[in-house]
């Protein structure tokens, strides 16, 4: 295997009025091609923050993190837009679906930064709703849609331009149990039989189960492989990461 996500001292940094919260504190890590990682953590461990910066959707404060050979802190902000619709794929939580769009619609919307034709366009798009079993809801609204089955045309999507890291952000936080584990049997699928590369953050050991690494974080720190956080309790504090001090010193 190869390593498709490199990170060498990787920390960030947020500033809320008088504070600085430290979200990701010197993080060292290498995942390889083909791996299915789950990242696990209490609230405000800081494991959606590393998963937006993989996904180049927010830029580290210190550290390198290279993905898939690039060194991501060297591409301005329209570039990183363009290799990150042509890379990465992600599931959001809430589906981030748009209500006035059918299901085919939805899936579409990656490729529209593409260079496909429209009919290319369509074509891709049903054959990623094909491969997550809604062939015969191209044409539904979200509204027309269960939970389920929006997550799976949030996954369509988020498969649709072929990319080559798949990053999901608690996807089955708003399933029960039934639709859950369908769609992680299909991020499971799409690992096994296609070879896709999975990061996934969540907070249920059993949607851990289907990844085949997982990796705690605890306050912004990365802890060793087999190394559980000392507290698993959710905080009230719903912003990732490690009060410091005032910002006016």
């Amino acid at each position: 295997m190869s390593a498709i996500i490199e990170t060498h001292g990787l920390g960030k940094e947020f500033v809320r009025g008088q504070f600085r919260i430290e979200s990701l504190l010197n993080i060292d890590t290498t995942i390889e091609k083909g791996e299915f990682v789950a990242l696990m953590g209490p609230s405000g461990s800081g494991k959606s923050t590393l998963l937006h910066v993989i996904a180049a959707m927010d830029r580290p404060t210190s550290g390198q993190i290279h993905v898939l050979g690039k060194d991501l802190g060297h591409l301005s902000d329209r570039e990183l837009a363009a290799w990150r619709n042509q890379h990465v794929g992600f599931v959001f939580q809430s589906f981030n679906l748009i209500p006035v769009l059918t299901a085919l619609e939805n899936v579409e919307i990656p490729l529209r930064l593409t260079n496909l034709s429209r009919s290319e366009r369509r074509q891709h798009a049903a054959t990623a709703l094909n491969l997550v079993g809604l062939q015969d809801r191209t044409d539904h609204y979200p509204r027309q849609l269960s939970g389920g089955q929006e997550q799976r045309v949030s996954i369509a999507r988020a498969i649709a331009t072929d990319p080559d890291l798949i990053l999901a952000d608690e996807p089955t936080g708003n399933l029960d149990a039934a639709s859950a584990k369908d769609a992680l049997r299909l991020l499971e699928k799409l690992n096994r039989d296609f070879g896709k590369t999975i990061v996934m953050v969540t907070h249920d050991s059993h949607a851990a189960r289907y990844a085949s690494k997982v990796r705690h974080l605890e306050k912004g720190v990365l802890l060793p492989e087999g190394t559980l956080p000392d507290e698993w309790g959710d905080s009230s504090d719903t912003t990732e990461g490690t009060w410091l001090h005032s910002s006016r010193g």
